[in-house]
């Protein structure tokens, strides 16, 4: 491994960590961050795999004892069947339209002006979520019902377009839909779980061929990177909303689109010829 390889490496796996749970899309600036280092192909593919399994361990690790308290009371304790219920409500929508549209969204949508559209969207929608008048049923996620469930894991799908963000979708969603935003959060951390293994697990099989034992060192620095910060991430995001709202990430998605979109316009990058 070059001293090259092993940067961008770090450079993505720190991407990947930082952005993976905060509403900004990580998957966008994977895409953004990947073209302008010239990280592609398919072994940036299998790379991509590796580094969201670091990213999900951050959260299992975090979320350990409830983890933990869910599995032993699954038998006999009523709050730990109906959480488990409402995260298997959550997650079957983007199971099925996943399976589905995948492929095809991933040929036409992975490309950077997508993301600058759906990141100056979605900093809009972010910016009109927060200031609308919340009216909260549920203060945390074990007062959630699986009709919750099921209206998260729905609006968990948006996140299919690159630029959308799965933790901006689900937050937001779950505010709109009467969640706490400790509630929103934390239940888009839990879905995370299911979710990004999921996915993590279908690509790698799909995309078995890929992995190859000489790509073993770059794909070990780039999970441990990512693990790292999103560690990070996840510690500071919760800290954060609990005294703030998510507007800083709305304007920052809308300055970032906006970005992009101009460097696309003035023909100081080609954008639109870029592929994730």
């Amino acid at each position: 491994m070059d001293l090259w390889t092993a940067f961008q490496a770090i450079l993505l796996g720190v991407v990947e960590g930082l952005t993976e749970f905060l509403p900004i899309s990580s998957t966008g600036h994977q895409i953004i961050v990947a073209d302008l280092i010239n990280f592609g192909g398919e072994r940036a593919m299998a790379f991509n795999i590796i580094i969201q399994l670091g990213a999900i361990l951050a959260v299992v690790w975090q979320f350990r004892s409830k983890i933990i308290d869910v599995v032993v009371g699954l038998p006999k304790e009523r709050e730990a069947q109906r959480f488990t219920v409402n995260l298997l409500v959550a997650f079957f929508p983007a199971v099925i339209l996943g399976v589905a549209f995948a492929d095809l969204i991933h040929e036409y949508l992975f490309n950077p002006i997508t993301v600058a559209a759906a990141l100056v969207v979605g900093g809009v929608i972010m910016l009109w979520a927060e200031k609308r008048q919340h009216s909260v049923h549920a203060e945390t996620v074990e007062q959630m019902t699986w009709q919750d469930a099921l209206k998260i894991g729905c609006a968990q799908c948006l996140a299919m377009i690159p630029g959308t963000s799965r933790s901006a979708s689900t937050i937001i969603g779950g505010l709109l839909f009467g969640l706490s935003r400790k509630a929103a959060t934390e239940f888009s951390f839990f879905l995370a779980m299911p979710t990004m293994v999921g996915a993590a697990v279908y690509s790698g099989y799909k995309y078995r061929d890929l992995f190859k034992p000489e790509d073993l060192p770059v794909f070990a620095l780039g999970f441990v990177v990512s693990f790292i910060f999103a560690m990070i991430a996840v510690r500071g995001l919760l800290k954060f909303i609990a005294n703030h709202s998510y507007a800083v990430f709305a304007w920052y998605r809308i300055g970032f689109g906006l970005l992009i979109l101009l460097t696309w316009q003035l023909s100081w990058i080609d954008w639109s010829t870029a592929q994730g």
